[in-house]
């Protein structure tokens, strides 16, 4: 199979679908794989290190998308990417197309087998190959947050982890997923006083052990947020339902009893957001105030620090990658966890949140690769 990898094109995306260290296993199984020139850049792989590793370099992105029978890539298709998709050929990309109408419409048109890395399974009921990309942007959260607080970015201007004699930033994690998770132990490294909000207790009891009454965990109803978000300096969005736009667990309502020139990092900005008033920006701009509340709603987080999360990315999409180029179809038939991450096939919606979402009419993932 020709596997093709163009270049990002989304604001300020650093990421690259194949690694050099990727293109070897492609190459190894027996693939021809086609690199756009500059593709790798953002990660400092530069076109001699793909061709060491055994690409052709396409000169353009129509090459490759013309030329490919498989596309990998990082982020969902910008409008003329998804014109240059035919039927026959597999995209493997981040798709999130329960927000996104637009993109959605255009994969049907277009006839082409869309596999999305966001609702791909494993035997646990895991998201596999959103999980590291869940790390690096619970972890960025944090970060940008903490940098958005500053006075001189509009915030309040509070140290998250305060100093001797000065009480640390508070910081509310809606939602105790790996996001969640991985939002909570960066703050509580830095030393901020952290609440997680979840609706399941069981999750709750798992991270009371695993930060050893280090954060405050509260069951999630309208009074625990509302409590949360306004004593909070910094709230994180970090809530989760596979393939399905996000709940909206802040009304703007809400936004009136919170301290002024706090934050809100909205990570699930990807399927819609789960802040009333979040939409999405990019690091170019990444923020925006609405009643004096700063928000951060950057739609691809990771891209901020390409060499982690491209490496971290292509490490889980690998194996799932390999098993499309080798069989093709027969991998999607074969196989329910990666079939699960089948969005799109052939003018047809195949994810059942997907077409609730957008009010298609949903076809079994199954009976559309045996039609």
């Amino acid at each position: 199979m020709r596997v093709g990898c163009p270049k990002e094109i989304k604001n300020n995306e650093y990421r690259v679908g194949l690694t050099p260290g990727s293109v070897r296993e492609y190459v190894a199984h027996g693939h021809e794989v086609l690199v756009e020139t500059g593709a790798g850049a953002g990660i400092g792989a530069d076109d001699n290190t793909y061709r060491a590793a055994g690409a052709h370099i396409a000169r353009t992105a129509e090459e490759v998308f013309a030329r490919s029978d498989m596309i990998v890539k990082v982020k969902e298709p910008q409008p003329h990417e998804w014109l240059q998709l035919h039927e026959g050929q597999i995209l493997y990309t981040y798709l999130h197309l329960a927000p996104d109408p637009e993109q959605t419409k255009g994969l049907l048109a277009s006839g082409v087998t869309a596999v999305a890395y966001e609702t791909v399974t494993d035997e646990r009921g895991g998201l596999p190959l959103l999980a590291p990309m869940s790390e690096v942007a619970g972890r960025l959260s944090i970060q940008a947050g903490a940098t958005a607080l500053q006075k001189a970015n509009g915030g309040r201007g509070v140290l998250l982890g305060g100093v001797p004699g000065v009480l640390p930033g508070k910081v509310a994690v809606i939602g105790g997923g790996v996001v969640g998770l991985h939002a909570a132990r960066m703050a509580v490294g830095l030393g901020a006083d952290v609440s997680i909000i979840d609706r399941s207790i069981p999750r709750l009891r798992q991270l009371d052990d695993l930060f050893g009454g280090r954060v405050h965990t509260r069951y999630s109803t309208v009074e625990a947020l509302e409590e949360e978000c306004f004593s909070a300096d910094l709230v994180i969005g970090a809530v989760l339902i596979p393939g399905a736009a996000a709940p909206k667990l802040v009304s703007r309502e809400m936004l009136t009893g919170m301290k002024k020139g706090s934050v809100l990092v909205d990570v699930a900005i990807d399927q819609g957001g789960c802040f009333e008033t979040s939409h999405a920006t990019t690091h170019a701009d990444p923020t925006y105030e609405v009643d004096g509340i700063i928000h951060y709603c950057v739609a691809n987080m990771p891209g901020a620090v390409p060499v982690t999360s491209a490496h971290a990315l292509n490490n889980a999409t690998l194996h799932y990658g390999l098993a499309l180029a080798d069989r093709g179809l027969k991998a999607l038939a074969d196989e329910p966890h990666l079939r699960n991450g089948l969005n799109v096939h052939r003018g047809r919606i195949t994810n059942r949140a997907v077409a609730e979402s957008l009010g298609y009419e949903m076809t079994e993932a199954k009976a559309a690769l045996a039609a």
